[in-house]
């Protein structure tokens, strides 16, 4: 078995810690944050959606986006601000056009071993995450938007899911505390929500358990490898002087969107880039609001708006899109479409408290995640999940730590 450093603690690094800690490796654990989960796996979308595993790389995306240039409330918005990791991620991002029905078959057939392997993991450690498992209902306003997503549930199949069309009639009857009006939808009951940011310290919980090491609270300086061992060099902290280091035989890299950095100093090109999403959580306070509020989890593939019930007392709206570099700014006028949406389609559920926040989606211009071997034999990467992290992670991490078994043994 393999000392393995795993860098990063998001729903990424915690589940490959898991997964190799599972399988009795020695396992440690750096995060710059104090606790697991921190950062973009602290408060998403709440899907868990094979139903949502259609990549952007199309040329259909493209016109919409720059249709969207100038609307500072756009579901995806471009910064112009000249950045040559931008624009050389946005010609890879169209570079992937042809291989859209393929990477979308691909993303369908992770997020179904995903799926299982989290139910999985679940249940043998006892992890309570406001799990909720009403399905996922895919919402159209037009026959235009409804006629892509049945050209879409062609490749959906192809990878092995299952999703239903339903009428406009059905949409009411899935999700009765719904407004407004639309031209169909499709249905995903296998699909199903939680709450990303208790799942994943529950998951940290059962990696400590098992015997795993955490570094918190320490950026990572530096990192080296030399195919027999590694060295991650690690800031001051806690009122230290100097920086320590940890050996290894092995390091995983998933530290999100700083993991391009990271794997330029251990010989590797990855091009990640920060795609911000938003959200809001919303306390359901009152009666009222917890009863106008939705069960079944939506997306609104116009608006491209979720929402998910995390439990009866909350709810999470998430959305848009945003190519700005590594700006973490929660703007209000990014924020804004999402309550007016919640007003719009939920008008008594009561706003006034709701918790704005934002997070950078590691983004690859392919949308597939970086999973496997770098240039370094000992060197492995499972970053890049973009906005489906957590329905991907569970997968990747299985074939990360398949990887390293065979590796170890051989």
């Amino acid at each position: 078995m393999s000392h393995v450093v795993v860098v990063g603690a998001g729903i990424a690094g915690i589940s490959t810690a898991y997964a190799l800690v599972r399988r009795g490796h020695s396992v440690s654990v750096v995060d710059q944050n104090l606790y697991p989960a921190m950062e973009t796996s602290f408060a998403n979308g709440g899907q868990i959606s094979a139903s949502n595993a259609e990549v952007w790389n199309s040329v259909a995306s493209v016109l919409k986006g720059l249709r969207w240039m100038w609307r500072a409330d756009a579901p995806l918005l471009l910064s112009l601000k000249p950045s040559w990791h931008k624009y050389s991620w946005l010609a890879a991002f169209i570079a992937q056009i042809p291989r859209y029905g393929e990477n979308t078959v691909q993303t369908v057939r992770l997020a179904l071993l995903a799926r299982q392997a989290m139910a999985d993991w679940a249940q043998e450690e006892g992890i309570a995450f406001d799990h909720v498992r009403r399905g996922i209902l895919h919402v159209y306003r037009d026959q235009a938007g409804f006629s892509h997503a049945e050209r879409v549930n062609l490749l959906l199949a192809e990878g092995g899911l299952q999703r239903r069309p339903v009428t406009a009639e059905e949409i009411r009857t899935i999700e009765p505390a719904l407004e407004g009006r639309f031209y169909g939808g499709f249905y995903t009951e296998t699909d199903s929500t939680g709450d990303i940011h208790k799942f994943t310290r529950g998951l940290a919980e059962a990696c400590g358990r098992r015997g795993a090491r955490f570094v918190w609270g320490r950026a990572v300086s530096s990192v080296s490898a030399n195919g027999r061992e590694v060295v991650v060099r690690l800031k001051p902290g806690d009122g230290a002087e100097t920086g320590e280091s940890l050996r290894a035989d092995r390091i995983v890299v998933c530290a999100g969107a700083r993991s391009r950095g990271l794997a330029r100093q251990l010989g590797d090109s990855l091009n990640v880039y920060p795609v911000k999403g938003y959200s809001i959580t919303v306390p359901l306070a009152t009666q009222e609001s917890r009863a106008a509020a939705p069960w079944t989890s939506l997306l609104d593939d116009e608006a491209k708006i979720v929402t998910s019930r995390l439990g009866d007392d909350r709810l999470r709206v998430a959305g848009t899109a945003e190519i700005n570099g590594y700006n973490r700014d929660i703007r209000a006028d990014r924020i804004e479409p999402l309550v007016r949406w919640t007003n719009r389609h939920f008008p008594g559920v009561e706003l006034s408290q709701a918790v704005p926040w934002a997070g950078l989606r590691p983004m690859m211009p392919s949308m597939l995640p970086r999973v496997g071997r770098g240039r370094i034999g000992n060197v492995h990467y499972n970053t890049g999940h973009g906005h489906l992290g957590w329905t991907l992670a569970c997968a990747t991490a299985e074939i990360v730590a398949d990887d390293i078994d065979r590796a170890s043994s051989a």
